[in-house]
């Protein structure tokens, strides 16, 4: 029985999303926004990195057709993402009205969204008195900060030492379906902060907002750090996913980074996790020693969470790279008969305005017993062609490409 792996890199957009005027950073729509592009024009121009010279180095990624899917997705040219491609590759785009996470991996996983997310007004107060008087009883405390819009390093840097003096903790949102907790991991506790996002995350799932993230820290003010024990409480997909239809079929589902988070825990037999030096040593196991049949379903965030979000041109530059260095020896060990293939959720372009998601089209592409191009496909394609390569029967509304 053949092994599928499916390798979601967070946030990297290659533009061209044909409803990208619908989606706002701030007051400017995400029309024109391309994530690969736009980093790799910043590189070529050498405005990436102050002292840096010459072209974005993604060889492997290019070579399995990252160039071509951004010059089919959005027209870019990808300055140095030139190579004639030797996998399967093409571009996706997404029908779900969202470009956050949920949204995006559901979708990729076989499941369009079947409703509109709730999202909190960028106004201060954020959140209806209701939540806060919730949050605060199951904090046990006589008040919440923030309540806003924020980035989360951001407020915290701003609020942490008032959060480490009164105990109450640190509330925000984002353009996001998101309500995000941090506290301190000693001061608060992080048992503490995962018992008060487990408990206030049926209210908020309740109200169709997609995920209430616990965002620990830890430190001294003026040298905060968010930890790795970040967890995500995400509401249950309303059917099957890939992830359950493997787990139907009788195979073993792998779940890599914040998978298990983003799908409930729905699906999934294996959980590892940690950063994404971590999570690539993981990926390389699970491709050395997972059984036939298996479905191993990675998530790489920290594209998005240190670099898209921060507007960090050069760190997002160097992450790709990073990436392409550490994925050529796992795809050198991949079986003849294995498929992996790497796509993404939404974009998140550092070249652009505000702090949020961008709308665009997503690379696919594939390393497997299949070559060629698809085209431009939806993201249920991803699912539908994954079971198609496990030999197992695809609940969704996807068209395999295979």
């Amino acid at each position: 029985m053949p092994r599928a792996f499916l390798v979601v890199m967070d946030s990297v957009g290659i533009g061209g999303a044909p409803d990208a005027d619908d989606f706002f950073n701030g007051d400017r729509p995400d029309t024109g926004a391309n994530t690969v592009g736009h980093i790799a024009a910043a590189c070529a121009e050498g405005q990436a990195e102050e002292g840096r010279s010459g072209l974005l180095h993604l060889p492997h990624l290019d070579a399995l057709g990252l160039g071509a899917a951004l010059r089919l997705a959005s027209g870019a040219r990808g300055e140095g993402l030139d190579a004639d491609p030797v996998g399967l590759w093409g571009a996706a785009q997404e029908i779900s009205a969202g470009k956050d996470t949920p949204s995006g991996h559901w979708e990729l996983a076989g499941l369009p969204v079947p409703w509109e997310w709730s999202y909190f007004p960028d106004t201060t107060p954020a959140f209806p008195e209701d939540i806060v008087e919730e949050t605060k009883r199951l904090a046990g405390t006589d008040g919440i900060l923030g309540n806003c819009h924020a980035s989360g390093t951001e407020i915290i840097a701003r609020l942490g030492a008032e959060h480490q003096r009164t105990g109450w903790p640190i509330c925000y949102t984002s353009a996001d379906s998101v309500f995000q907790i941090a506290a301190h991991e000693e001061s608060f506790g992080l048992d503490r902060l995962l018992t008060l996002c487990e408990g206030l995350a049926p209210m908020l799932h309740d109200r169709r907002v997609g995920r209430v993230i616990a965002r620990p820290f830890v430190g001294e003010p003026g040298s905060y750090a968010r930890t790795g024990n970040r967890h995500d409480y995400a509401m249950t997909p309303p059917a099957p996913t890939l992830l359950d239809w493997a787990q139907s079929a009788g195979r073993k589902t792998i779940a890599i980074g914040k998978i298990r988070d983003i799908f409930a825990g729905q699906g999934v037999d294996e959980v590892l996790k940690g950063d994404d030096r971590t999570l690539m040593d993981h990926l390389a196991t699970s491709v050395d020693s997972a059984p036939d049949g298996s479905l191993t379903f990675a998530n790489f965030v920290e594209f998005d969470s240190l670099y898209g979000h921060r507007r960090d041109v050069s760190g997002y530059a160097r992450h790709l790279e990073w990436f392409d260095a550490a994925i050529g020896p796992v795809l050198a060990a991949m079986r003849p008969d294995d498929l992996m293939i790497l796509t993404a959720d939404h974009g998140n372009d550092p070249t652009w305005s505000g702090t949020d998601h961008t709308r665009e089209r997503v690379p696919v592409l594939a390393k497997g017993p299949y070559s060629g191009q698809i085209g431009i496909r939806a993201f249920a394609d991803v699912a539908a062609s994954v079971a198609a390569h496990m030999g197992i029967p695809a609940e969704g509304p996807g068209t395999s490409f295979l």
